[in-house]
């Protein structure tokens, strides 16, 4: 093992939940049991496979992510930190970091789940208003919630929340007002994302029969732009499209998806990025289980990415953050020139919706809220 070699994120899936929520659109899955010591087992080889093929590297970030992995036993949460350290070994102030359901059930078991070594906890409250908990499903009240955010906040090092906005009929005061409450419990990172309908889910099928409307885009912009200011002015500044943290706390795994650095996944349908190649697991639970059985890994694809093919990934990931990209990397990955559309850039820029500066190329404060069509624009696919 190297320490010159770059570093590596490990993601881990944990497919399972209580309930589907219904504007989820994440690969869970609700089972009545679960064979626990089976699945260590299995999460273990899907480990070891990524491990064999990555030697030499050193892992930053850890991220369990879900489904609920609230809802792991936290001797499998321990045992796959463990087995990452006996692989690859850690860099000083690995990130650890768990999604958790803030249930009074599974905050019962964040101090199990620090001593494992879970270091950074990111909370899905949702929202701080019990009407809108049960329109989006949510199996918990405010009050348990923030009951669970105040043991996270004595247990954990580091903590983050997720909110939820642009839900129906909200008004611009009644966000700013819950918005500035979330922003009182002084935690260090929040992720704060506009409610959208995605295809497959609850709330895509009462869209299409007419019973649920979605969210006016100009108030939604109006309530993007309230929300950078109140984050910037709190000290939670935005670093990325919808995740806001005070300087120094931003996710380090996630900075590693969006700065295009390799990342290895395991568990069902966990994606990876390794040496050029992209790894998809088996999404089902049961099928990738199967898989690790017969193969000793869960993968169901896997390819190698053209350079033009990673460039154009590496800006798509790119310019979501404040800092955007460096093109000049973004030349070397694409193994040629930047896949930019100049003149589309240099219109967006004179229209105050980019902003470059020698080889780096930003979004700006304006243009975030249209990113999505900025893209569309920008990027050559």
């Amino acid at each position: 093992m190297t320490d010159t070699a770059p570093p590596l994120a490990l993601y881990v899936h944990w497919p399972f939940c209580v309930s589907k929520c219904p504007y989820c659109d994440f690969n869970s899955h609700v089972r009545e049991s679960v064979d626990q010591a089976a699945w260590r087992t299995a999460m273990l080889a899907d480990l070891a496979h990524e491990a064999d093929l990555l030697p030499g590297r050193r892992v930053s970030s850890i991220f369990f992510g879900g489904g609920t992995p609230s809802l792991m036993p936290p001797e499998t949460v321990a045992a796959v930190i463990a087995e990452a350290e006996r692989r690859w070994g850690f860099t000083d102030g690995v990130e650890i970091t768990l999604e958790a359901n803030p249930s009074s059930v599974e905050a019962a078991r964040f101090a199990d789940l620090a001593a494992a070594g879970v270091n950074r906890v990111s909370l899905g409250l949702q929202a701080l208003d019990d009407a809108a908990l049960r329109f989006l499903g949510r199996a918990h009240g405010v009050d348990e919630g923030l009951a669970a955010l105040a043991t996270a906040q004595s247990v954990f090092d580091r903590v983050s929340f997720d909110l939820i906005y642009a839900r129906p009929d909200q008004a611009l005061a009644e966000w700013e007002a819950e918005l500035a409450r979330a922003i009182g419990f002084g935690t260090e990172h929040l992720s704060l994302y506009q409610l959208t309908i995605e295809p497959g889910t609850r709330f895509a099928t009462l869209f299409e029969k007419g019973e649920l409307a979605a969210y006016d885009p100009d108030a939604a912009a109006d309530l993007f732009e309230a929300t950078r200011a109140m984050t910037a002015a709190a000290g939670l500044p935005a670093y990325e499209i919808s995740n806001h943290a005070r300087p120094g706390a931003e996710s380090r795994h996630n900075l590693t998806y969006w700065r295009y650095l390799d990342y290895a996944g395991i568990g069902p349908g966990a994606h990876g990025r390794r040496g050029g190649a992209a790894t998809i697991r088996r999404r089902k639970p049961e099928n990738w289980m199967s898989a690790v059985e017969r193969n000793a890994h869960g993968i169901e694809r896997e390819d190698v990415l053209t350079p033009a093919e990673r460039g154009v990934e590496a800006l798509l990931m790119g310019l979501r953050l404040n800092e955007g990209v460096d093109l000049a990397r973004i030349a070397a990955l694409a193994g040629g020139a930047a896949p930019i559309d100049d003149s589309a850039a240099a219109l967006l820029e004179r229209q105050g919706l980019m902003r470059r500066d020698g080889e780096r190329l930003c979004v700006t404060d304006a243009g975030m809220p249209v990113l999505e069509a900025i893209l569309r624009e920008v990027v050559r696919t």
